[in-house]
């Protein structure tokens, strides 16, 4: 099995100066990584140099496509970010690149393959915008066949649901779409935009791959508290949403069929008591449903919950992520490790998941990386 972890790899700072408290780009691209599937530990396997910040990867559903979302890239006019295409070779996992496109706005931070396989999702940050790509037999990807712009009133710079002595704004200053996911059944994509406060359900038209307006097309967040990313829970029926200002998850039901969410329950993602600014980032729900992992940058830790039978979230702890601002962390495929990206702290964490609490013991295992900020596994061919 390999990893892949995608970097900041080009100063943010000279890309949009207008931006503040930005990563200095330490990374050299898409690094590689050998899994030991006992241990959780990764050994490096090789580094796939690109210069655009290639920030968020995901694969395919077969392991034969990975794709980046190149945040500093800057093409024509507009400024672009691009995304990029590339086969995996199913032996050593090493990359071929496929080709390079657009990303239909500034500074793409999110992707997501549509169930159906055939079209990329895009959340474009620093443009405030997302858009739909055709993902072609090859694997390469085709221009975008749907753009759409957020617009709308900006949320104020104070959270709603900031802890006592926060300072924590980052996204209030315009509109920055954060994350974009189809439902399971593909029907339905989300999108979360923090400077908006808000979550926009869109119905997918998977022929020519468009979005239009759900009814009710937009879900607001509590003013401020900036939703950043979100995860369905395994049944289909619950939907957490992260509010990266506030430190908060809110509980939504989703009614699959209709694409409607009703909020339920708000918690914070901080143990009684924590105070100072604090910037949550990811969220992950296990895959037996019974725990949400949720991030917190600054404070440094994961935020573990048991689900109840209601769906309802139940703080069971947290633990240290040994390095500086988690950024993002994901299983692995058989479920045993959560493998953390400390962004500022150039490395990746493993720790190995208490199936029956939940809770995360630290293996002694980190990897080496300037400034990681996702990772997607890919089990390669035996041989």
């Amino acid at each position: 099995m390999i990893a892949y972890v995608g970097t900041f790899s080009s100063p943010l700072r000279d890309v949009l100066p207008t931006q503040v408290d930005l990563p200095p780009g330490n990374g050299r691209g898409i690094h590689l990584f050998q899994v030991d599937r006992e241990s959780g530990k990764l050994t490096p396997a090789g580094i796939h140099e690109m210069g655009t910040s290639p920030s968020c990867v995901v694969a395919n559903s077969d392991g034969t496509r990975l794709y980046s979302a190149n945040e500093t890239d800057r093409s024509g006019a507009g400024k672009e970010g691009s995304l990029s295409a590339f086969s995996i070779d199913r032996i050593n996992g090493h990359l071929k690149p496929i080709n390079t496109v657009r990303s239909g706005g500034a500074g793409p931070t999110y992707i997501s393959v549509h169930p159906s396989g055939r079209f990329l999702l895009v959340a474009n940050y620093f443009g405030g915008s997302v858009a739909v790509l055709p993902i072609r037999k090859d694997g390469g990807l085709g221009d975008p066949t749907d753009v759409k712009q957020d617009a709308g009133p900006i949320g104020p710079t104070r959270a709603t649901h900031a802890p006592p002595g926060s300072f924590a704004v980052s996204g209030h200053d315009r509109t920055h779409a954060h994350m974009i996911q189809a439902d399971a059944s593909g029907r339905f994509v989300i999108h979360a935009d923090l400077g908006l406060d808000r979550l926009h359900v869109w119905k997918f038209d998977d022929h020519r791959g468009g979005l239009s307006p759900n009814n009710p097309h937009e879900v607001a967040l509590p003013a401020g508290d900036g939703p950043r990313h979100f995860a369905f829970h395994p049944n289909r029926k619950w939907f957490y949403s992260i509010q990266e200002e506030g430190s908060t998850v809110v509980l939504f039901d989703y009614d699959a069929e209709k694409g409607r969410l009703a909020p339920r329950q708000t918690v914070s993602t901080l143990p009684p008591g924590a105070v100072g600014t604090n910037f949550c980032s990811e969220i992950l729900v296990s895959a037996n449903g019974r725990f949400v992992y949720a991030g917190n940058r600054l404070r440094d830790s994961i935020a573990v919950f048991a689900v109840g039978p209601d769906g309802r979230l139940t703080f069971v702890g947290e633990e240290w992520t040994r390095g500086d601002y988690p950024r993002s962390f994901a299983f692995d495929p058989d479920g045993r490790f959560l493998y953390c990206c400390n962004q500022r702290g150039d490395n990746v964490s493993i720790f190995r998941i208490d199936r029956p609490t939940g809770k995360l013991e630290f293996t002694g295992h980190q990897a080496a990386v300037g400034n990681p900020s996702s990772l997607v596994f890919v089990e390669l061919a035996a041989g």
